[in-house]
């Protein structure tokens, strides 16, 4: 793991990026446990952040440009795990909040935060920490 320039030394970080497909996601849902296990996570919180991290690329690919890179970004910051999931979309519209996909990610990864860049890109942020329960960050 390295280093973000500028970021605290005890903040380490994972960059994942693959096809903008559902057939990949796979890959994110062992990166998210294997990370999170290194917390020492309980397995019942692995397990709602795999399902959180799932669901945040399931809501990204329904807008994602076809062809495109998903980028996923793991902080591990103290008992904590930050994971921004971020694609290229045709519409550069953030994820409605009033949606059961949202109340999911909210319930399993407690923070859940959206953002849409200039070039609609489209990002969305779990934060969960460790001993937290479900709702909490």
């Amino acid at each position: 793991m390295s280093q973000i320039a500028g970021e605290a030394a005890t903040q380490d970080f994972v960059e994942v990026r693959l096809p903008a497909a559902g057939a990949y996601l796979s890959v994110l849902r062992t990166a998210t446990a294997g990370l999170a296990a290194r917390l020492d996570f309980t397995l019942d919180e692995i397990e709602d952040l795999r399902i959180a991290v799932d669901e945040a690329c399931a809501i990204l690919l329904q807008q994602a440009v076809p062809g495109s890179v998903l980028s996923c970004v793991f902080r591990l910051v103290g008992n904590a795990l930050r994971v921004t999931v971020s694609a290229p979309t045709t519409d550069g519209r953030a994820p409605e909040r009033d949606t059961f996909a949202w109340t999911v990610l909210s319930a399993l990864a407690g923070e859940v935060e959206s953002s849409v860049a200039e070039d609609r890109t489209v990002s969305i942020s779990l934060h969960k920490t460790r001993g937290a329960g479900p709702g909490n960050s």
